[in-house]
C-alpha cells in the first residue's frame, strides 16, 4: 500500500469514529456508570471489530453478502441483544430508584451492578452481531489495497480498531468525567432512562430492519 493510499484509510477510519453509532452509545451508556466500564465497553467493541477483520481477511464475510438469510439472522440477534441490555437498564434504574427511596441519603448507584468485565462483554457481543462492521471492511478495505491478501486486510482491519478503540476510549473518559462534575440525582436518572430507551428502540429497529 502507498502512503497516499494509507493516509487516506486513516483520515476515513478517523472521520467514521468520531461519527455516533451503536459502539458509541454503549460506551456512553457504560460511562454514565464510571470510566472503567466504559473503557471495557470500548475495547470489547474494538476486539469485536478485530475479530470481524479477522473473518473478512479470511473470505467469510463474503457469505453474508451472497446469503440474505444469514444476513438477517444475524441482525435479529443482534437486535434482540440490544433490546436485552435496554430492558436490563430499565430494571437496574427501577432497583436503584427503590434503593434510594428506602435510604433517601444515598443516591442512585449503578457501580455496584455493573462491572467492567460485563462492559467488556457487551461490547464484544454488541459489534459481533452487528452484520454492517463485516460488509463494511469487505467492501471498504479492498478499496485501499493494491493487493488483496489475508495479512494487508487484517493489518487495515487493525489499523481501523486501533483508531475506532482510541476514540472512544477518549469518549468514554469524557462522559465520565462529565457525570461526575454532574452528580445530581435528576441528571443520573434521566441519563440513565435516555440511554435504555435508545437501546431498546435501536434494537428494535435493527431486528425489524431485517424483515
Amino acid at each position: 500500500m502507498s502512503l497516499p493510499l494509507l493516509l487516506s484509510f486513516i483520515g476515513l477510519c478517523v472521520l467514521l469514529a468520531i461519527t455516533p453509532g451503536p459502539d458509541s452509545l454503549l460506551v456512553l451508556r457504560f460511562s454514565i456508570v464510571g470510566p472503567r466500564p466504559g473503557i471495557g465497553a470500548a475495547v470489547g467493541s474494538a476486539l469485536g471489530g478485530i475479530v470481524w477483520a479477522v473473518v473478512v481477511a479470511a473470505g467469510v464475510a463474503a457469505l453474508l453478502e451472497q446469503s440474505a438469510v444469514a444476513y438477517r439472522a444475524l441482525k435479529v440477534v443482534g437486535g434482540i441483544y440490544l433490546v436485552y441490555l435496554g430492558i436490563r437498564t430499565f430494571v437496574e434504574f427501577r432497583r436503584n430508584r427503590k434503593r434510594a427511596a428506602a435510604d433517601p441519603v444515598v443516591l442512585p448507584d449503578t457501580r455496584q451492578s455493573v462491572t467492567v468485565r460485563s462492559a467488556f462483554t457487551a461490547g464484544v457481543v454488541s459489534c459481533l452481531f452487528n452484520p454492517k462492521v463485516g460488509l463494511f471492511y469487505l467492501a471498504v478495505l479492498p478499496q485501499f489495497l493494491t493487493e488483496v491478501t489475508f495479512v494487508n486486510t487484517l493489518a487495515l482491519g487493525a489499523i481501523e480498531c486501533v483508531i475506532a478503540a482510541t476514540a472512544m476510549i477518549l469518549l468514554a473518559l469524557a462522559a465520565a468525567r462529565a457525570v461526575d462534575l454532574l452528580r445530581s440525582r435528576k441528571v443520573r436518572d434521566r441519563l440513565e432512562q435516555l440511554g435504555a430507551g435508545i437501546l431498546t428502540t435501536l434494537g428494535i429497529g435493527t431486528a425489524a430492519s431485517a424483515a
